[in-house]
């Protein structure tokens, strides 16, 4: 898909500078065989080969993407992906064991315990998928220290000492804390700790929205800072309240279209009474299929509901990274990505997905992903075989071992 406004050749401009174009040379076609291989391998397999499924996956993207003339190439080692992932699935499956045992204690400290390991797992994630990245046979590393992950990662810790302290605080509000004997509650006061109980979960969620939006900006600005290729570091120039902005954005369209749906269904309001009514009379099977109906309409309407809002935030992200980054003085990017078309093909792609139950996904992901990567040019300051040359001699030695330099690039 060619994005319209931008020339797709190379052009130099009076002060030597290049425009080139990254676009993306694959199809929905060619990727659906690649798709549904590894969905029936997962299938298969109980999951187990999700690891195998991802480096097929990037590899078949990254083959595909052309930056300057040349494609993206995606050299992961295997044995770190997987490893990879079986920790990962220990720990979610550890956490799901004591919440579902009524463990609060173990729930806690291994809640705890991921507020640690999240920045050592991001980190090491991103050290492996920049080391994994090539092109012209140049690698690509993030080489942020430890202690700077870790800086960056205080909304983490934050979130989780507010779950701890809300989880905390409605345990010790629990009707049998408040003293006496079970059922010794006046009618007042379980309407009033269900009311305090909800109060602490919307602050909890609230001030949780707040440090998210902190932790993608953190995030974002490291990778770029301190992603290298060669011995030219990024540049960044979004500020944090740019991130809050396109948030309070997207709520705001996300309330809009609550809103609007709100309307939608007061209209037919008595066309649901009526069912009911008649459903009513059916007897209690009947009643239990209308309920379950409407919850599952529910679920499904409000991912319905949220997916323009979710497609427009993730738009004007991408046009607010791709047109403040760049590499050190030698290269800068623009994005002419439009928000509506990428809302419309967003929404277009759900339906389609949900009609053919599934089976459009691959054709979504392909269409999507090449609406973003056509409308991205990249401004290159010289010749691409000098500064080739150059970013190698650069490089040296360093480039090869930057993945293995702590043996922790685990996450893939």
């Amino acid at each position: 898909m060619a994005a319209t406004g931008i020339q797709r050749a190379s052009v130099r401009t009076r002060s030597s500078i290049e425009a080139h174009p990254i676009e993306f040379t694959g199809s929905g076609g060619e990727y659906f065989r690649v798709w549904i291989v590894n969905v029936l391998l997962s299938i298969v397999t109980l999951g187990i080969y999700t690891p195998w499924a991802r480096r097929r996956t990037a590899q078949y993207f990254y083959s595909h993407t052309q930056v300057a003339g040349s494609p993206l190439e995606f050299a992961a080692q295997q044995r770190k992906m997987v490893v990879g992932f079986l920790m990962m699935a220990a720990l979610y499956l550890a956490y799901q064991i004591a919440a579902e045992t009524g463990q609060e204690l173990a729930s806690m400290l291994l809640l705890i315990g991921f507020a640690v390991l999240t920045p050592f797992l991001w980190g090491s994630a991103m050290r492996f998928r920049l080391s994994a990245t090539r092109w012209r046979g140049i690698r690509l590393a993030f080489t942020a220290s430890w202690r700077e992950v870790y800086t960056a990662s205080w909304p983490v810790f934050a979130i989780a000492a507010i779950w701890v302290v809300v989880l905390f605080v409605t345990g010790a509000m629990s009707p049998p804390s408040l003293g006496g004997a079970e059922g010794d509650e006046s009618p007042l006061q379980l309407p009033a700790l269900g009311g305090l109980v909800i109060g602490l979960g919307i602050v909890g969620s609230a001030l949780t929205l707040l440090c998210i939006i902190r932790l993608e900006y953190n995030y974002r600005s490291l990778l770029v800072l301190r992603a290298r290729i060669g011995n030219q570091m990024g540049r960044w120039k979004p500020v944090y309240m740019d991130f809050v902005r396109i948030w309070l954005a997207t709520a705001g369209l996300f309330l809009l279209l609550v809103l609007a749906v709100v309307l939608a269904v007061s209209l037919f309001s008595g066309s649901m009474a009526l069912l009911f009514k008649k459903v009513g009379s059916g007897g209690i099977a009947g009643m239990v299929l209308v309920f379950m109906l409407v919850f599952l309409g529910g679920f499904l309407g409000l991912f319905l509901i949220s997916l323009p809002a979710r497609a427009y935030r993730q738009a004007r992200m991408f046009q607010l990274v791709w047109n403040n980054v760049g590499v050190s003085h030698i290269a800068r990017f623009k994005t002419n990505l439009r928000t509506w078309p990428f809302i419309r093909l967003r929404i277009k792609n759900m339906l389609l997905t949900l009609l053919t139950l599934g089976f459009y996904r691959p054709f979504a992901l392909t269409s999507e992903y090449a609406m973003k990567v056509d409308s991205v040019m990249l401004y290159l300051k010289g010749g691409t075989d000098q500064l080739v040359g150059e970013l190698v001699k650069q490089q040296g030695a360093f480039g090869d071992a930057a993945a293995d330099a702590l043996g922790l690039d685990l996450i893939g």
